[in-house]
């Protein structure tokens, strides 16, 4: 389809674009993704077998999901890397605030617009990178930052009273239709800010200040949330668990080798950076088994976990550790020793509890 040619609602019609659901979308991307063998889920490891398949099953039964684990396993970059399962453009009712269909407008404004100039709506393309936001909850996000509120400028402005839906400024939920919307840390999020949530996530409509709106918001949901936050922080209200479709659990890397093409994957930049220093293979081992004596010991908290940003930020240090050994002694090449481990315990210090 050339999307440059079509520039309004007829136009769309005479190219025979099919209006799909976000979920729809996923699920077709993946099929054909499965399909054709292709890798789904890009640059993630020691999930082959685990975490990837349960998401794969979710995405194909059009849930909505929450990834539950410990800190550093990869929850949020699991959520990001579905935005390449959509559809490369879709089209929007030109200047629509929540990405209306012209298919399924649902907005007052998308309403009117279609109503008025039908065929000759004009159309505009939205790319799938632009179909992804997040919110990290806090304790201090509101209804309105999620939902909308009264916009008493906008009334002004526009000169109308408060009985007038057209005062709604909407929140970011309603601004991400027809996308992916992750909200991090979700029992971090207050009991009635998730009250609010699970009334869009089952009936579809939306409340602000007194408006009941009919808005069947078209999102993919993804939760991520920390087992530890149940308990000290928050929890997730129970009517709210039981309308996310599938919860799957992620881990650490269960062997040295896995955690290792981790590291060297996340490090890649401080490689390429100092390539005269040798790294021995004895000393990968090394730096990666201190994170799997750290997970097993008793002196660490097992319920705050040991992060993979650890291995991580402890490899950088070994070779910048190096690197400045090397510059004081006037040495152009130099190799890990075992003395250079010194230089990783501040990345270790801020990790461990």
């Amino acid at each position: 389809m050339n999307i440059g040619s079509i520039k309004t609602f007829g136009d769309l019609k005479k190219a025979g674009y099919e209006y799909k659901t976000i979920k729809e979308e996923l699920r077709s991307n993946l099929l054909q993704k499965l399909m054709k063998k292709e890798t789904t889920f890009e640059g993630i490891h020691g999930y082959d077998y685990t975490v990837i398949p349960e998401l794969e099953r979710a995405i194909l039964s059009k849930h909505n999901i929450n990834l539950l684990g410990l800190r550093g396993q990869a929850k949020t970059r699991l959520a990001r890397q579905m935005v390449s399962m959509l559809d490369e453009y879709i089209p929007v009712v030109s200047g629509s605030e929540i990405n209306d269909d012209p298919f399924r407008p649902i907005s007052r404004y998308a309403r009117e617009l279609l109503a008025e100039k039908k065929d000759k709506t004009p159309i505009e393309w939205l790319h799938r990178v632009d179909r992804f936001a997040e919110k990290l909850a806090t304790p201090d996000v509101t209804v309105a930052d999620l939902i909308g509120d009264v916009d008493p400028i906008k009334a002004a402005n526009l000169k109308l009273t408060y009985a007038d839906d057209r005062v709604i400024h909407f929140g970011m939920i309603p601004r991400a239709n027809r996308s992916i919307f992750v909200i991090n840390e979700l029992p971090d999020l207050q009991a009635r800010i998730q009250v609010a949530l699970f009334n869009i996530l089952q009936e579809g409509d939306v409340q602000i200040r007194g408006f009941k709106l009919r808005l069947p918001l078209d999102i993919q949901f993804i939760f991520t949330a920390n087992p530890e936050d149940y308990t000290n922080r928050g929890n997730i209200v129970t009517p709210l668990k039981d309308r996310i479709g599938s919860q799957i659990l992620t881990h650490y890397p269960d062997s040295l080798e896995i955690a290792r093409t981790i590291t060297e994957q996340e490090a890649a930049a401080a490689i390429s950076e100092k390539k005269n220093i040798y790294v021995p293979e004895l000393a990968k081992d090394i730096l990666e088994q201190i994170s799997f004596e750290a997970r097993k010991s008793e002196f660490i908290d097992p319920k705050s976990g040991v992060s993979a940003r650890l291995s991580i930020t402890a490899f950088e240090n070994l070779l910048s550790t190096a690197e400045r050994r090397a510059l004081q002694n006037g040495d152009d090449n130099t190799t890990v020793r075992l003395g250079d481990f010194m230089g990783i315990v501040p990345a270790i210090t801020g990790k461990v509890e």
